[in-house]
């Protein structure tokens, strides 16, 4: 299978821009706009009825000729023969460009010595540059002898037309050119000049700057829209025909175009005949000026116009290019592979850049053949991935490389979705995070292809949040989303399939230590000690303070030695950074100091409940996923909340209101509590506590794998309704 998909070979540098491609509604927009430019254009009956003329002449025999040497041959003539400074003219000091010809200009031009096209074209060039000297002087029928030429080369294609006249042209303008420069320092051009009265030009020659402006302004708007006719029969004809928009409607006003290109060169050579002897009073005329600039603005439209019909053309072959690549890439991950490395390839090389990995913060660019045969982890993000999550990730990554057993090696592949936007701003944060990775990366966003960021989307999800999608040494998809995995479990959860983390839910239940794990070493100790371990969290800190102070008097009237941790609130990091300060300040109790550890907490929670899922768990037959929904309600309320637990099992939870009212109350319970345990005490007070009349909100941020169609209460099992919450927050 060919991987990589044939392109669009921008043969001329006017349309390098051309890559831009808008959205479909901008699209839509600008065909609008183009039919009534054409309305404007085209629609005069003078202009229909010049045109059957025109067409008239058109009576191709089949021939092809290569055209584009013949007019790198023309654009070089033409760039040397225009003065860059008529004083070096005048002074005798200008050779022409030549001497000013930069190493790779003269490389240029020692290419055009072989022009194999040009000796069977040299007899018809000729012609026609004798059609341009002798029957368009001063006062000749412009379009009578834009007729003849197109008589003269009825039997060519419209492009070859429009070409071979211009290299006639390129002959006239450069011998006039030729010997005006060669005159204070060539004999021989002298006594050409003087025949042809140059001296009297040169003489007059800032009289004569308006006109010859307006003539190289003229010669410039025929170039382009030269250049622009070869492009469209330089486009892919396999995906778009000749017969289909907008090609179809560009190939329709060729004809006008060539037409008004080839007047516009009877127009120059008419000008630059008629300054042969002609006196002081004729040569300082601004009528003829006037006319060339008028016949410039009308080329200039017209290739204003066909360079708008261009860039949908390249829209729509840009379209096809993706849809045929995103369909290359479906059928090649449907298939076995000996190793990743087609797959990898086909996903990180489409441009075709040999090198298109950097390692590090080294920036060290890489190829893909390092991925080989490798578990590889694609870490799928915008630029606003945090740097909790990088920072975590750094962590997991860096004691992998201390497990011989463990080999994976990451990726990071970051998506943008409108480059055309791209700037500082985008660049300094792009290289910030890289700095910050220690794996590898795909070097920039540009290298990455459009069918490749679809089928990201489409296939693996992907939409805001970061997704880790694995791939196996041969390449298969073991995990389209194994970011759940590692945030719950890190490198316990490799090789990071379905099935290892099927295997190691089995093995949890609803404890301590699958909450905290290792975030925070202290809390495990605790755990070991059998310690009572008080979990608070909510962002009301007249709560905060009331719940610690009633909690450390209970835990003496009790007798138990209580440890209290402010476990925070997600997606608030600088409001609890300040709540933290406060806590800590006057003594309330623990806290985390690392945001980190706040946010890898909920996280952790937030990953659980994803994972079970997508392993098709539900609140009514898993005790897991009702506690983590609980939780993560607790989370989504204005409340506080508090766990209390003794050890690693023994645990009980409620909400602000609830959780006061239970230590308030301790005397009604205090014999259970000497009984049967604090904890166990506590729960069964709450129990008795817990009214029906309740509101619960379960917060569930937008990620991969979709949002659950039911969700019910944690509280009392009922279906809960669903709304949608759209959150922007910068905190």
């Amino acid at each position: 299978m060919q991987v990589r998909k044939s392109r669009i070979k921008l043969t001329f540098s006017l349309f390098i821009f051309l890559s831009f491609e808008p959205k479909l509604s901008d699209k839509m927009q600008q065909q609008q706009q183009l039919v009534k430019k054409e309305r404007r254009m085209f629609s005069s009956s003078d202009d229909s009825s010049m045109m059957k003329q025109v067409v008239a002449t058109h009576s191709p025999d089949g021939r092809e000729v290569d055209l584009e040497p013949i007019l790198n041959v023309v654009e070089e003539t033409l760039h040397l023969a225009i003065p860059a400074n008529i004083d070096g003219v005048i002074n005798g000091t200008h050779n022409g460009h030549i001497d000013a010809l930069a190493a790779e200009e003269k490389a240029a031009l020692s290419g055009f010595e072989d022009v194999d096209e040009l000796d069977g074209l040299a007899h018809v060039i000729h012609k026609i540059s004798c059609e341009f000297s002798c029957k368009c002087s001063g006062g000749t029928d412009a379009h009578a002898s834009t007729i003849a030429i197109l008589n003269m080369l009825s039997s060519y294609t419209w492009e070859a037309k429009v070409v071979i006249s211009l290299g006639a042209f390129a002959v006239n303008f450069g011998e006039f050119w030729l010997v005006a420069q060669l005159f204070a320092t060539n004999p021989l051009a002298k006594s050409v000049a003087l025949l042809k009265q140059l001296p009297n030009i040169i003489e007059h020659y800032k009289s004569l700057k308006p006109r010859f402006e307006a003539i190289n302004n003229l010669i410039k708007a025929m170039l382009d829209v030269t250049k622009c006719i070869i492009a469209f029969k330089n486009l892919p004809y396999q995906y778009l025909q000749d017969d289909t928009p907008p090609k179809s409607t560009a190939l329709a006003h060729v004809p006008t175009a060539a037409y008004w290109s080839i007047k516009s060169m009877v127009a120059c050579a008419s000008q630059l005949t008629s300054l042969l002897g002609m006196n002081y009073e004729y040569i300082t005329a601004t009528s003829e000026a006037w006319e060339l600039s008028s016949l410039a603005h009308k080329v200039h439209n017209i290739h204003e116009h066909l360079k708008a019909l261009y860039i949908l053309c390249c829209q729509n072959i840009e379209e096809k290019q993706h849809d045929e690549y995103f369909l290359m890439l479906v059928r090649i991950f449907e298939v076995s592979h000996l190793d990743n490395l087609k797959i990898i390839k086909a996903l990180l090389c489409a441009k075709d850049d040999i090198h298109p990995l950097s390692h590090g913060s080294s920036k060290t660019r890489v190829n893909v053949d390092v991925l080989r045969k490798k578990t590889v982890l694609l870490l799928i993000s915008d630029l606003e991935i945090t740097h909790e999550e990088i920072l975590v990730l750094t962590k997991i990554y860096k004691e992998s490389r201390t497990y011989p057993q463990i080999q994976y090696e990451v990726v990071w592949v970051p998506v943008v979705d409108d480059l055309m936007t791209w700037n500082y701003g985008h660049q300094h944060k792009l290289e910030q995070l890289q700095s910050m990775m220690t794996w590898h990366m795909l070097h920039h966003p540009t290298l990455l292809e459009p069918a490749v960021i679809k089928y990201i989307k489409q296939v693996w999800h992907f939409e805001k949040k970061p997704i880790l999608v694995v791939l196996d040494p041969q390449g298969r998809v073991t995990s389209p989303n194994a970011l759940h995995m590692v945030w719950i479990w890190q490198n316990i959860a490799y090789p990071f399939t379905s099935i290892k983390e099927e295997a190691l839910w089995k093995e949890e239940t609803w404890k301590l230590e699958l909450l905290v794990d290792s975030i925070d070493q202290q809390i495990l100790q605790w755990i070991n000690e059998e310690k009572y371990i008080c979990l608070y969290g909510g962002d009301d800190l007249d709560w905060i303070r009331r719940f610690t102070k009633l909690a450390r008097d209970i835990a003496k009237t009790a007798g138990i030695q209580l440890e209290m941790v402010y476990v925070g609130k997600s997606g608030t990091k600088e409001r609890i950074r300040k709540i933290s300060a406060t806590i800590s300040e006057e003594k309330l109790s623990h806290t985390w100091p690392d945001p980190t550890f706040v946010w890898n907490f909920w996280t952790r929670l937030e990953s659980m409940l994803y994972s079970k899922i997508q392993h098709g768990k539900s609140f009514e037959n898993d005790p897991i996923m009702k506690e983590v929904m609980t939780m993560m309600s607790f989370d989504g309320s204005d409340q506080g909340w508090a766990l209390i637990c003794r050890g690693s099992s023994e645990m009980t939870r409620a909400k602000a209101d609830l959780a006061l009212t239970s230590l308030t109350e301790y005397e009604n319970w205090e014999g259970d509590a000497q009984e049967i345990g604090f904890v166990p005490a506590l729960r069964a007070y709450l129990a008795k506590l817990h009214t029906p009349q309740h509101c619960n909100r379960l917060i569930l941020p937008g990620i991969s794998g979709g949002i659950p169609e039911v969700v019910v209460c944690s509280e009392c099992g009922r279906t809960m309704e669903k709304f949608f919450m759209f959150r922007c927050c910068t905190d």
